[in-house]
């Protein structure tokens, strides 16, 4: 693909703004951004950019069609003169995987799956002589029999807005968020791209000091190293773009180069985070680990072993602070402390950036509740530092005795959340 085509980052809901400005920064032209979607356009070698670079984006997809349909009729007109033969090879399916309609004559969602999956078919066996795409395999369940492989699938999501259909096909294949470095979660860990996200809309430098008082596996402290050390998201991980017929492995492997050689480990980088639980601190560390191995080149370790409810950590990766503690590779510090004992470890004042218990997700609003009112005594134990927390509680504010200086919102994977921010 030589030519500029449109291409669609899917984000949360509330980081339109941070993905632009990360498109822009990756030399890419934003046309527009709308409710969790900025269209951009893009080379062969821009979507490999985005892709490896983008931090707050969950999907790349290139659109392989726009037009104006009314009706089904001609929905399947526009569906099935979309040049999908450009993109799915011979022996690759094809799944719509997402139909979103908005102001729309054509509302059924999937009724509207059912017509673009069979214009898509349609023409992609006319353009391969064949008489049906192939699905799907089951692998077989019974010991000794032959496993097939199972077939490679291009997924397409529809999206139509005011009776424009867009048609989408997906160059991620994993969704972005799953960078390669977590081994497991904590009890209720953050969408990595969601930490980005909010890290990106605070506005934090890289030389100023970070801390995380709820650090639970390490997402926001890992993103926030990542970013600081110039790690590039994607170079741990793989894409569907590599199955599809604009693949350019030189061009793919150029950029990862490019992006490798940005990464500067000399930085004075001043990230540090705590949790009350050894657990979660352990799977931070150990997921620092191994994000560390993904900026050398390396493939990443395991992740830590639990066994009769104590911690085996693989070789190097202790929990505590100390220079042969994992994170402390990426500049990161970790304490097991509960909230309301941190403090600053620095001598200047930064940004704390937290992800404190949700009510939803553990299952005890009154807890949550409870926790946000002792959090009010961060702005004594962290004199002058600017504070930002991202809940899924509106009420935040009243509980935490202090009205932020901004609040927008962000959805943190489904659980549409708050992001506050105190001395912006």
């Amino acid at each position: 693909m030589s030519n500029t085509e449109t291409a669609v980052a899917l984000c949360a809901v509330g980081a339109e703004k941070a993905v632009s400005n990360e498109l822009r920064k990756l030399d890419l032209k934003v046309e527009d951004s709308l409710y969790g979607r900025v269209r951009f356009k893009a080379d062969t070698a821009g979507l490999y950019k985005a892709l490896i670079g983008l931090r707050a984006a969950d999907r790349v997809l290139l659109e392989i069609a726009s037009f104006n349909a009314e009706d089904f009729d001609a929905l399947f007109e526009g569906a099935v003169a979309a040049p999908w033969e450009k993109l799915v090879p011979k022996g690759m399916g094809v799944k719509v995987a997402k139909v979103r309609t908005n102001r729309s004559q054509l509302k059924a969602e999937t009724s509207i799956q059912a017509v673009v999956h069979k214009a898509a078919a349609q023409r992609l066996c006319g353009k391969y002589k064949m008489n049906r795409l192939p699905e799907p395999v089951m692998l077989a369940k019974n010991k000794g029999a032959q496993d097939e492989s199972p077939v490679k699938i291009a997924e397409i999501r529809v999206y139509i807005e005011k009776n424009v259909v867009s048609l989408l096909v997906d160059l991620s294949g994993e969704p972005l968020f799953k960078r390669g470095y977590r081994s497991e979660g904590g009890v209720a860990p953050l969408r990595e791209t969601t930490a980005a996200g909010i890290l990106l809309l605070s506005g934090w430098k890289r030389k100023f000091p970070l801390y995380d008082p709820f650090c639970g596996s390490g997402t926001i402290l890992i993103e926030a190293a990542m970013y600081a050390w110039d790690i590039a998201p994607g170079l741990g991980r793989r894409f569907a773009i590599g199955d599809m017929l604009i693949a350019d492995d030189k061009i793919e492997q150029k950029l990862r180069d490019e992006f490798r050689a940005k990464i500067d480990f000399s930085r004075l980088v001043r990230i540090a985070g705590s949790d009350e639980d050894l657990r979660s601190v352990s799977i931070a560390g150990s997921n620092a680990a191994r994000l560390h191995d993904i900026a050398e080149g390396r493939a990443p370790q395991r992740g830590i072993r639990v066994t009769g409810g104590k911690i085996d950590s693989l070789p190097g990766n202790s929990a505590n602070m100390g220079d042969k503690s994992p994170s402390s590779l990426l500049g990161i510090d970790l304490k097991v402390l509960p909230m309301a004992q941190a403090v600053s470890p620095f001598s200047e004042p930064g940004l704390l950036l937290t992800n404190p218990p949700y009510g939803k997700r553990l299952g005890d609003q009154s807890i949550a509740e409870q926790t946000y009112k002792e959090m009010g005594s961060l702005t004594e134990r962290f004199p002058g530092w600017k504070i930002a927390v991202i809940t899924d509680h509106n009420g935040f504010e009243s509980f935490f005795g202090k009205k932020a200086d901004s609040c927008r919102e962000i959805s943190n994977g489904a659980i549409p959340s708050f992001f506050f921010q105190y001395g912006v």
